[in-house]
């Protein structure tokens, strides 16, 4: 299927995993895509694997924690493959080796959570979302966790990042649906990308062990919800947490 022919992506941190796996998706349904990371190598490597498929690729080499660069990053997109029609707001990370007890953790911890998963996703959503009411369309896929809802130990300043991601993919929603806008968020299981086997294994067992389906997913479980939403078939999806877990719980 070629449900995204034509339409403009723009995928933050895609030049790994979840990413990287969402990009090759979409530019298999027809899409120009735009991956923006900090990792330089990797980066490159992920605009080959997308551009395989045919389309016009653009490849942004960039720290999101900056303001000034998510302009830049926009700027860069729509001046290369023209305006955004879908933003993947992927880009996210835990404490990983400073993630600690609460009350042992810090506020530097905390700042660093908080501006990696909402910051980065409030930044370009604000930078896009206008274009995208003023053609009266658009498609903004937010990626939280299972890890907002679950609530998991040691993790309490990224389960509460990530839940904060949901409110604002329900607020955002009400307030561009009128626009022909839709706004979702995905909730990911565990899912075998570099977190994962970078991750202590002990862990990591005891998480999978609670997946009904009896293994972590892949990074194009993800990538297939995503187009899914990008596309036509998503247009009357609005505002919902969606989790993509292996059956780890259920609304």
């Amino acid at each position: 299927m070629r449900r995204l022919d034509g339409r403009t992506v723009l995928i933050t941190g895609g030049a790994n995993g979840l990413g990287l796996a969402t990009g090759v998706r979409l530019a298999e349904e027809g899409a120009n895509v735009c991956l923006v990371d900090r990792e330089a190598e990797a980066l490159e490597a992920a605009g080959s694997a997308v551009r395989a498929f045919g389309g016009r690729v653009c490849t942004v080499f960039a720290d999101c924690l900056q303001a000034e660069n998510v302009t830049r990053t926009v700027q860069r997109a729509n001046s290369e493959l023209g305006p955004i029609d879908v933003l993947v707001n992927n880009i996210g990370q835990s404490a990983r080796e400073r993630q600690s007890p609460f009350v042992q953790s810090n506020e530097d911890v905390w700042r660093f959570v908080f501006e990696v998963n909402v910051f980065t996703t409030f930044r370009f959503t604000r930078a896009v979302a206008p274009g995208m009411c003023e053609r009266r369309f658009g498609r903004i896929i937010n990626l939280s966790s299972d890890a907002a809802l679950v609530g998991p130990l040691q993790s309490a300043d990224y389960a509460a990042a990530k839940a904060a991601i949901l409110g604002f993919t329900r607020a955002t929603a009400r307030e561009f649906g009128p626009a022909g806008v839709t706004v979702n968020a995905i909730l990911p299981g565990p899912m075998r990308t570099r977190a994962m086997i970078d991750a202590n294994q002990t862990v990591v067992q005891s998480m999978v062990d609670k997946v009904v389906l009896g293994h972590p997913g892949e990074p194009e479980d993800i990538a297939a919800m995503v187009a899914m939403l990008a596309s036509e078939d998503g247009r009357f999806i609005t505002g919902q947490s969606i989790p993509v877990n292996g059956g780890v719980w259920w609304l």
